[in-house]
């Protein structure tokens, strides 16, 4: 496990907890990198759909990996990333995409790969790295754990809202089917499921704004910055 541990805020939750806005907002206001890993992720599945790979298929899924040539890089305190030489950009969040990226992500072969090139990612600096299993599995030794939840449909809201803005629609219904879909097989994977880490501090942000989920995380990463 790298040393590097202790400069990683891990921020895990279920799709459309508020985790993407708020990690980004906490990295701001300290100083670090921020890391969607779900990123990743959603670049193995737009390649794999780009490739005509069946990705409900595992076996194919982990024979595109070894192929697949990533370059890393931070800007605007953010790291971003190329596969073979190509930025995927918005295509990441496409419905295709979106729908697919569970059976992608519970491929073994995918989570080994994209951990490890996680753990590396610190030689960019202190992060704040979002996703599903960061402190459980990605970094399980630092200290600086959250757990993000809010109620379905609020969530479901949230994500509607979102498509609205980047697709011009919005079926809140439709959106929270898809995210139940998506739980369900984040939670029922058996490599890395989708838990509450060890040690993680829960906040339910159903009622809460964006600032004041901000404001707690940013408060508890700055207490433990102080020595006793």
């Amino acid at each position: 496990m790298p040393n590097s541990a202790s400069s990683v805020v891990a921020i895990d939750g279920p799709s459309a907890s508020g985790k993407s806005t708020v990690a980004r907002r906490v990295a701001g206001e300290l100083g670090w990198v921020y890391v969607d890993s779900g990123a990743l992720y959603r670049g193995v599945t737009w390649k794999a759909l780009r490739e005509g790979v069946d990705t409900s298929r595992p076996e194919a899924v982990a024979a595109l990996v070894p192929r697949l040539v990533w370059e890393f890089s931070e800007a605007q305190r953010a790291v971003h990333f190329t596969m073979d030489g190509e930025d995927p950009g918005l295509q990441l969040r496409s419905e295709p995409v979106r729908e697919a990226v569970s059976d992608v992500a519970a491929v073994p072969e995918v989570r080994a790969f994209i951990v490890g090139e996680l753990r590396r990612l610190t030689a960019f600096g202190p992060l704040v790295m979002e996703g599903r299993d960061i402190g459980s599995v990605v970094f399980p030794l630092t200290p600086l754990k959250f757990y993000l939840d809010a109620d379905p449909l609020e969530r479901a809201r949230r994500r509607a809202q979102e498509l609205a803005q980047a697709e011009g629609r919005s079926d809140v219904g439709r959106v929270l089917d898809s995210l139940a879909r998506r739980d369900g097989k984040d939670s029922a994977r058996p490599t890395a499921p989708l838990q509450i880490p060890l040690g993680a501090q829960v906040i339910n942000t159903t009622a809460l704004s964006i600032a004041q989920v901000v404001a707690l995380i940013v408060a508890a990463v700055r207490r433990a910055a102080v020595p006793p």
